[in-house]
C-alpha cells in the first residue's frame, strides 16, 4: 500500500485558531501540554513497551513494509513506535502542541526522515481525512471521544483504510451515570483555573493514598503498580491521570455499539479488550472488508426506508437492545470471544 501524500488541510493558523478559542471558552483540555511534560520522561523502556503494545493487539510480528496513520498522535510515542517497526507513519494531530511533540520525537529519533511526515489535521473533516490516500493500519487509541463528535469521527476514520487494513481504536467506556459525573468533573477542569485546582486538589492526592492503601492491605509492593502500568504501553500514570481528569470534550460508548457501529460499515473485528465495567478505554481492531462494507450499506439503506430507526443511538444508528443481544454471539463467531 502507498502512503498517502500530504493532504490540503485548513491553513494551520487556522486550526490553531480554533483550538486556542476552545480553550479560552473552556471546550476543551489542553492535551499536547500535557504530553509536552511526558516527553522529559521517555526513555527506551517506554519505546519498546510501546512496540509490544502494538504487536500485542495487532497480533503481527514486524510492521514492515506497511503503511501506518496515527489519528490523534498527542505525545507521538506511538508513531515513534511504530516507525522503528519498520512503518512509514503519518502522523496528525488537532491540537498544536501534540504536533510539537510529535515533531521533537521525530527529530530525536528519525531526524529528516522521508517515512515519517506530521501535520495538523483534524478527523472531523471528511474531505480531509479521504485525501490523506490508503493505509495499513489506523490507529486512532483514545481520541475520538475527545472530539465532541464521537460518532462522526468514527465515520471518518474508516476513509483512509486500505482493503483488507486494520484499525485500531479505543474509546472510552460507557459507565452510565458515573460517566455522566466525570463529564462534569471534566468540565469543571477545564473551565479555569480555580476549577483546574479544586479537581486536582480533590483527585490527585486521593487517587495515591487509594492506590496506597490498597497495596498494602493486599500485601502487594507498591511501586510494582507503576512499574506494571510502564509496561502497558510506555505511558506514565500521572500524566494518565491529568488527562483523565482534564480530557474534554468527553464521551462514551458500550462495546456493543461500537462493534455494531463499525461492523454495519464492513470492519470485522479481529481483537476485543474490555475495562469489564471500569474506568478506561475499551480497545477494538477491527479488519475492513469492501465486500462486506457495501453489503452493511445496503442493510443500512434498506433499514431507513423501512423506517427502522427508532432507537437508534446517535448518529451510528446502533439499536443497544438489539446490539446487546447479537454481540456475544457473533464475537464467538469471528473468534474474538472463547
Amino acid at each position: 500500500m502507498q502512503l498517502g501524500k500530504a493532504a490540503p488541510v485548513p491553513e494551520a493558523t487556522t486550526l490553531e485558531r480554533m483550538h486556542e478559542q476552545e480553550l479560552e471558552h473552556g471546550d476543551r483540555f489542553p492535551f499536547g501540554e500535557n504530553w509536552r511534560r511526558f516527553l522529559r520522561l521517555l526513555d527506551e523502556e517506554r519505546i519498546v513497551a510501546a512496540e509490544e503494545s502494538l504487536l500485542r493487539m495487532l497480533r503481527v510480528d514486524s510492521l514492515g513494509g506497511r503503511s501506518f496513520l496515527d489519528v490523534g498522535c498527542g505525545s507521538g510515542l506511538l508513531s515513534l513506535a511504530a516507525r522503528r517497526l519498520g512503518a512509514r507513519v503519518h502522523s496528525l494531530d488537532y491540537d498544536p502542541a501534540s504536533v510539537a511533540c510529535t515533531r521533537e520525537l521525530r527529530r530525536r529519533y528519525f531526524d529528516g526522515d522521508s517515512c515519517w511526515t506530521i501535520e495538523a489535521g483534524s478527523v472531523l473533516d471528511a474531505d480531509y481525512m479521504a485525501s490523506l490516500g490508503r493505509f495499513d493500519i489506523v490507529y486512532a487509541w483514545g481520541v475520538l471521544h475527545h472530539t465532541g463528535q464521537l460518532w462522526r469521527a468514527c465515520e471518518n476514520v474508516i476513509l483512509p483504510l486500505a482493503r483488507d487494513g486494520l484499525l485500531f481504536v479505543s474509546i472510552y467506556n460507557d459507565q452510565g451515570a458515573w460517566s455522566e459525573r466525570w463529564r462534569r468533573v471534566k468540565r469543571l477542569y477545564v473551565s479555569g483555573p480555580v476549577g483546574r485546582a479544586l479537581v486536582r486538589s480533590a483527585f490527585i492526592p486521593g487517587t495515591y493514598v487509594r492506590n496506597l492503601a490498597a497495596d498494602l492491605v493486599w500485601m502487594r509492593n507498591p511501586l510494582r503498580r507503576y512499574a506494571d502500568y510502564k509496561q502497558r504501553r510506555g505511558m506514565s500514570v500521572h500524566h494518565d491521570l491529568i488527562d483523565w481528569l482534564g480530557g474534554y470534550p468527553f464521551e462514551v460508548a458500550k462495546p456493543e455499539e461500537v462493534f455494531e457501529f463499525f461492523a454495519a460499515r464492513g470492519l470485522q473485528l479481529r481483537k476485543l479488550r474490555t475495562q469489564g465495567g471500569t474506568m478506561g478505554c475499551n480497545e477494538f481492531v477491527f479488519e475492513y472488508t469492501p465486500a462486506r462494507a457495501r453489503a452493511g450499506t445496503q442493510e443500512r439503506s434498506a433499514q431507513e426506508s423501512a423506517g427502522a430507526g427508532g432507537g437508534a443511538e446517535g448518529a451510528g444508528n446502533v439499536r443497544q437492545g438489539d446490539a446487546e443481544a447479537r454481540m456475544p454471539v457473533r464475537l464467538r463467531a469471528h473468534g474474538v470471544l472463547g
